[in-house]
């Protein structure tokens, strides 16, 4: 078993640009400190400098860094594009053994308001480099995990409406927001 009896575990997944991060960073607004993201992007390409593929070593180390945060008390977000098929193992085994509060999210957006959206990033150089052709190779149309463990949040939900379904679901809007 992970976590503690107080710790929440939300599993957030849905394509490229469909607003993972922006969720995140708004769920750490409202939490303070004492909230955990672990973003499959960071891991992946910033620290292993790693392709995204079946068996690759950000799999389990995502899985390591959300147990070790869950284990030292922090809620934990884990974030990404995370596909079912080769992420799905690990996420499973993640969520079956938190022992308190866990909620499993999936934006299901369409891929014409994903390029939209990416068209929008504020960082020129992101944009150089993830183009609209990356976006259309990465997209899956509905990539759930198996099980029907996850809440599919759609395109009409705005961030902040999001926000707030998480915060209620995951019982964090009752908590005070701390700083470690």
């Amino acid at each position: 078993m992970v976590g503690t009896n107080e710790t929440r575990l939300v599993v957030l997944r849905g394509n490229s640009a469909s607003g993972k991060s922006s969720i995140a960073a708004g769920l750490r607004e409202k939490c303070g400190g004492n909230l955990a993201l672990v973003a499959q992007d960071n891991l992946r390409r910033t620290v292993l400098r790693e392709r995204d593929r079946p068996g690759a070593a950000n799999i389990g180390l995502i899985g390591s860094v959300a147990s070790y945060a869950l284990d030292h008390g922090f809620h934990t977000v884990v974030e990404g594009i995370l596909y079912a098929d080769r992420y799905g193992s690990m996420l499973q085994d993640l969520v079956r053994s938190h022992r308190r509060v866990t909620r499993c999210y999936y934006l299901d957006i369409p891929l014409e308001a994903t390029l939209a959206r990416h068209a929008t990033k504020p960082d020129p150089q992101y944009l150089a480099q993830v183009t609209e052709h990356h976006l259309r190779d990465w997209y899956r149309d509905r990539d759930l995990l198996p099980g029907g463990q996850e809440t599919v949040i759609g395109a009409t939900s705005t961030l902040d409406e999001t926000v707030q379904q998480f915060l209620r679901d995951t019982g964090l809007d009752h908590l005070p927001a701390t700083d470690r």
